[in-house]
């Protein structure tokens, strides 16, 4: 699981500055710097955090951080549409995606 590689790709669809995610997820920019970087591992809590920061379902995070292997039981063209999915997802104003609080 690369969730560092996700909330890094979420953060620039979304347009996102580091220290703008950081402040909305109450963490340091360095921290989220880490984390992006797959220098730390961010707890449960954080995770959520941070998906709530960029507008987006926790599972789109944990999706598009899954690494080859992970997804073995999903069809390759089904994951490669919902991968499609999940990334056109974001080009959509924050507001569209519900994102249970």
């Amino acid at each position: 699981m690369n969730i560092g590689s996700a909330i890094h790709t979420c953060r620039l669809r979304r347009r996102l500055s580091q220290a703008e995610v950081a402040r909305r997820a109450e963490c340091s920019v360095s921290y989220l710097s880490m984390l992006e970087n797959s220098l730390r591992d961010p707890t449960l809590s954080t995770i959520e955090k941070i998906a709530q920061a960029l507008s987006v379902p926790v599972e789109i995070l944990f999706f598009l951080g899954a690494e080859k292997g992970e997804l073995a039981g999903i069809d390759k063209n089904l994951a490669g549409q919902l991968a499609v999915a999940a990334l056109d997802l974001l080009n959509e104003p924050e507001n569209v995606i519900p994102v249970q609080r």
